[in-house]
């Protein structure tokens, strides 16, 4: 199953860590308000706060929110099916350079990108180019290694 981005037409795309990945293989993006999500049916809506993804959630498909973090709550009410609600484990730490004041835990809220390459690596999904175009790449991997 691709993973499926829905990402708000308000997003900046000068600042979106997804930037670059549109034409990945293994990524379907959908633009919201105007993009209908195809079936969602056996995904799992990537949220902060919710049990942790595990490999035991090997085999579904994944959905993620891409958008400032009050665009998200917007566009997760919008949603058009009922999906199982999965977080990341809270060992991971974000390296893009952010002032948010939105996040509910700014050090955990990751860049889309990281959340991305985190969930596929948990799912045994492919990670091949994921951050590829992603600035703080080798930050991000020293973080990663420092955790495992």
């Amino acid at each position: 199953m691709k993973t499926i981005i829905f990402r708000h037409r308000r997003e900046n795309l000068k600042k979106c860590s997804l930037r670059g990945l549109e034409t990945h293989p293994d990524l379907l993006f959908y633009t919201y308000p105007t993009d209908s999500l195809p079936d969602c049916t056996g995904y799992i809506l990537l949220k902060m706060g919710a049990p942790p993804l595990t490999i035991d959630d090997h085999g579904k498909g994944l959905l993620l929110l891409d958008g400032t973090w009050r665009l998200a709550k917007i566009m997760e009410k919008q949603l058009p099916c009922h999906l199982e609600n999965k977080s990341l484990p809270s060992i991971y730490q974000t390296a893009y350079p952010r002032r948010q004041s939105d996040c509910p835990d700014p050090a955990k809220g990751l860049a889309s990108v990281e959340a991305l390459y985190i969930a596929h690596q948990i799912l045994g999904k492919k990670t091949e180019g994921l951050l590829e175009h992603y600035l703080w790449k080798d930050q991000f991997l020293i973080t990663l290694l420092k955790v495992l």
